[in-house]
């Protein structure tokens, strides 16, 4: 699948290899081609386009940020002449000007090509609960794409537009961008303006970004921000120095995850701790129960009432009109079932949260799995309530607590089945979780094997931590190495490469930030050092190797039938 960027494109068109036009028949022809994945609403359409490419002709290039970049908008905010359903035929209405966002990105050179697809009325985290089909995962069909916001992720993940936007109340910009191997952007609530959004929790709404770069995102974020004074939601924020926080702030205890994937999501979020931990930056342990506190509130107090004072009045005249699970939701929140006096005690406590979490994050940010695993489509099919409220676990506190949110890729949990982080902070800290996120994506990291006294457990083991590495697996070598034990006062194992008599040797792989990798191997005395050690699986990897001198001397002995050394130092993990 393409991966565009802004710069990529942009660098393209300077050089004269393509011409927007015909990046926009592109995207109409691949738009077709993939219909079945339910990505559109109101689909690429060149007429709808050339107007806005013929308005690219008045923009100096040089000087608009966004110059024809295609973007798709999430099918609850408006776009001028393209129908707005909300997921709901039967609510359609057609705009006559665009959203305060939407005109700011074509004001910047950005072009918009359809409306995508979204759980009705924004209200779900899946992307099934949509009467225009449910929205295929960009990587494994079976799977779920994340919602509401699931056509603004799925195409961008498919190469359909460079960026696009979608709408975040409960993590419906960042629990796509997970499943799908993206970028999530949720900004502070007020920076970007929300006129032209059709609300679904009005005081807890907020546009989001999703894309494969984070300086695409961050060159939305300019775009986009600033106030709207005709906007009631609309917040100053003083421009902030591009730092990074005092501290990353971490769950304290194990965490719950869920789902076909829960293992896998699990192991994942255990190595990408230990990327964290490497990036230099304090590491504080927090309970969070006071985040889960608050993502309780969401659904279960209420919270819920403002969404049916969003649509109420509609859906209780259309009923025929409305998804039966998005019904469901939103009459949880009519009047006989909330008071007033259950509204305050609810916003009371919340202020308590927000007091208290905002004295944890001060200059720092949370991190959290983006969500606690996946589901099929069919199980969502099944048990379409529970399924959705699990997939909120680490993410509805976000709005409720007014911070800021942006969700990370963090490699795989299983193949073509994306993890991903979210990185948190206070309002008004957007530039501190971007500059995070910046540094866990610079973090090189490189692949170390060992097979002696640096494994877990081993009183070496102590070595590589101090470099910041971190363990990722156990495994074993290509069955082309001996292994001979090294006298000394601390006994070590040697491996040499011999493709005629060798075997199969256990060993560890670790990561480490490449930075730290020079200081380490500089530290290793002969007659061992660095090489590139072959897996059984292939891959070479940097790691421990002997020289092969050292079988000259008689007191080495061979210990290659062992196969490990474990075996030989009786430590075992």
């Amino acid at each position: 699948m393409r991966k565009w960027t802004i710069d990529t494109l942009q660098a393209s068109y300077r050089k004269g290899e393509i011409e927007p036009s015909q990046v926009m028949e592109a995207i109409v022809e691949q738009a077709d081609a993939e219909k079945e994945m339910n990505i559109w609403i109101t689909p690429p359409d060149l007429e709808f386009i050339e107007p806005y490419l013929t308005a690219l002709e008045n923009k100096d290039q040089a000087i608009a940020p966004l110059w024809g970049v295609p973007f798709a908008v999430k099918d609850n905010i408006d776009v001028a002449g393209l129908p707005t359903t909300a997921g709901c035929e039967g609510y359609t209405y057609t705009p006559t000007k665009h959203a305060t966002v939407v005109e700011r990105l074509i004001e910047a050179g950005a072009i918009p090509v359809g409306k995508t697809n979204l759980d009705q009325f924004a209200t779900g985290l899946v992307g099934t609960r949509s009467p225009y089909g449910e929205t295929h995962n960009a990587l494994r069909s079976e799977l779920i794409s994340g919602g509401s916001s699931s056509g603004s992720a799925v195409s961008v993940a498919t190469g359909q537009v460079v960026f696009a936007l979608g709408t975040d109340t409960a993590g419906s910009g960042r629990i796509p961008a997970a499943l799908n191997g993206l970028i999530g952007f949720k900004p502070s609530l007020g920076s970007w303006p929300v006129p032209g959004l059709v609300p679904a929790c009005a005081s807890l709404d907020c546009i989001s970004v999703f894309a494969h770069d984070l300086q695409d995102v961050q060159l939305v974020h300019e775009v986009v921000q600033g106030i709207d004074e005709q906007d009631k939601w609309s917040k100053p924020f003083l421009d902030q120095a591009t730092t990074l926080p005092k501290k990353i702030v971490l769950p304290n205890r194990p965490l719950t995850f869920f789902g076909p994937y829960q293992h896998e999501y699990q192991a994942a979020w255990e190595e990408t701790k230990q990327r964290l931990l490497s990036l230099s930056l304090n590491v504080e342990y927090i309970d969070i129960d006071l985040f889960l506190e608050a993502a309780a509130i969401l659904y279960d107090g209420p919270w819920v009432a403002e969404r049916w004072a969003a649509v109420g009045d509609f859906i209780s005249e259309h009923e025929e009109a409305v998804f039966p699970v998005t019904m469901q939701v939103l009459s949880g929140g009519k009047p006989k079932n909330h008071s007033a006096a259950s509204l305050f005690k609810a916003v009371h406590r919340l202020k308590e949260i927000q007091l208290a979490v905002k004295h944890l994050l001060e200059d720092a940010v949370l991190v959290l799995p983006t969500c606690g695993g996946t589901w099929t489509r069919e199980q969502v099919r099944d048990n379409p309530i529970e399924t959705n409220s699990k997939m909120g676990l680490y993410t509805n506190h976000c709005n409720l607590l007014d911070m800021c949110a942006i969700a990370v890729p963090a490699g795989e949990a299983a193949a073509q089945l994306p993890f991903g982080i979210t990185i948190f902070g206070m309002s008004g800290q957007d530039h501190l979780i971007l500059r995070t996120a910046a540094l866990f994506f610079n973090q090189q990291l490189v692949e170390v094997a060992v097979c002696g006294l640096h494994m877990r457990g081993l009183p070496f083991e102590t070595q590589m931590q101090e470099h910041g590495a971190f363990f990722c697996e156990e495994t074993v070598t290509a069955p082309v190495y001996r292994m001979v034990k090294i006298p000394g006062v601390i006994e070590k194992p040697g491996l040499i490469k011999n493709i005629a008599t060798g075997e199969s040797i256990e060993l560890e792989v670790w990561k480490m930030p490449i930075h730290q990798f020079g200081k380490f191997a500089a530290s290793i005395p002969s007659p061992l050092g660095i090489g590139k050690v072959e897996l059984a699986d292939g891959r070479e990897v940097s790691g421990f190797l002997c020289e092969g001198y050292i079988t000259n001397n008689p007191n080495v002995q061979d210990i290659t039938k062992s196969r490990s050394w474990r075996k030989i130092s009786g430590n075992h993990v």
